[in-house]
């Protein structure tokens, strides 16, 4: 038996560092939780998680076979396959009519893998950096971990839950800002930003000194109007991207960024010290995934026709109001007419209705004990047996 002494000194050995003292995702326990459900024998109705039930395009699909059978698969450059590159300028040119050199574009391990080179390239640690709430939360996780400050914006209805350059600036001088990251369309709320909007917002960024990131994942899936792209508007504006929700490509874990030219060599550099370089089958993957897109846009609509199933059935069952849903695949609901904790109100459902969804504290620990956040990335079935689930559950109190 270890005496006291080497005891201590073996809690002193695993003591983990603070970096790693971030909250969880929450989302995924509430996976877990759900899995444990099913595990039993239970039917859940998953409303959790950001994660089309489609798979990849038949394209990627293929081309990753082809890959396979080829025998090697090997490393790639660091930034990434230069014809992956090369594809996705060209989709910034046709999508947006905006040129973009390939030399600018950065293959990443999805967004997430993009959201760290980018804040490492980007920030020093004690850096402050501007995020909204409601808003996704490994943004204030990671830049936590990486020792910089996230700086929490509140968000209203009146700007449509939307980050102004009014509200940027009332941050910036209460203490100097190094940064800001907005998405349109937003995770939780689908709100987006209109052209004008983001125009502005940049303009007053630039204007400060404080440096863009645009988080555009959910860029394709715009009902209410046209996407905009930062690109479009700066070449300073440093652009996160993934093929994850479009392209229903969550597991092969492959995004990209368009950074500004500057940053291209030390992203290069951080790259290959912490990846090498990007899973070769996914890039391959991602690169024939172009060719899916006539492919993708037929499940868009299915999201649109699963968006207006809630819109519709939710009030009815008493859940009506909800934030603007301009695009992505989410509904984030208030339910502070039934409680005034989203968590015990997402584990009742969970439990009782077999109905996963997030709670709103994942997303903002402002005000998000009253809101609760809808993936509609499901199957339209489901999307009609959750609504009638949810309708009996609060029905029957």
């Amino acid at each position: 038996m270890l005496d006291m002494t080497t005891q201590h000194k073996a809690r002193a050995l695993l003591a983990p560092s603070s970096r790693g003292d971030v909250p969880p995702f929450m989302v995924m326990d509430v996976m877990a939780a759900a899995a444990r459900i099913e595990a039993g024998g239970g039917h859940v109705v998953h409303m959790e998680v950001g994660q089309p039930a489609s798979p990849a395009p038949q394209a990627a699909l293929a081309a990753a076979r082809g890959a396979l059978d080829s025998g090697r698969i090997d490393y790639t450059s660091a930034l990434g396959i230069p014809s992956l590159r090369q594809r996705i300028a060209r989709h910034y040119q046709t999508t947006y009519g905006c040129p973009i050199d390939p030399e600018r574009i950065v293959v990443t391990t999805g967004s997430s893998g993009g959201f760290i080179l980018a804040f490492l390239s980007m920030f020093e640690p004690g850096d402050r950096v501007a995020v909204t709430v409601p808003g996704y939360p490994p943004y204030r996780h990671i830049l936590t971990a990486l020792g910089c400050e996230p700086v929490l914006i509140e968000t209203t209805s009146e700007t449509r839950h939307a980050l102004t350059g009014e509200m940027l600036l009332a941050a910036h001088r209460k203490a100097p800002l190094k940064g800001v990251l907005v998405a349109s369309p937003a995770n939780p709320t689908g709100t987006m930003m209109t052209r004008e909007a983001l125009s502005e917002l940049m303009a007053v960024a630039d204007s400060e000194n404080i440096r863009f990131i645009s988080d555009e994942i959910y860029h394709g899936l715009d009902y209410a109007f046209p996407a905009v792209t930062a690109a479009e508007l700066s070449p300073n504006a440093l652009i996160i991207n993934s093929f994850s929700k479009y392209f229903c490509m969550t597991g092969w874990r492959v995004g990209w960024m368009v950074v500004p030219e500057a940053l291209v060599r030390p992203i290069e550099r951080l790259q290959q010290n912490l990846a090498i370089s990007v899973p070769t089958l996914s890039q391959v993957a991602a690169e024939a995934a172009f060719d899916g897109c006539a492919e993708m846009d037929v499940i868009k609509h299915g999201y649109q026709n699963n968006r207006r199933i809630l819109i519709e059935g939710l009030p009815k069952a008493g859940l009506d109001t909800f934030l603007p849903a301009d695009g992505a695949f989410y509904l984030y609901a208030d339910v502070s007419k039934f409680t005034d904790n989203s968590l015990d109100f997402a584990r009742d459902m969970l439990e009782r209705a077999h109905v996963a969804a997030t709670p709103g504290i994942d997303f903002d620990p402002v005000h998000g004990r009253s809101f609760i956040r809808f993936s509609y990335a499901s199957s339209t079935p489901d999307t009609v047996e959750a609504v009638a689930r949810i309708t009996r559950w609060l029905a029957n109190g």
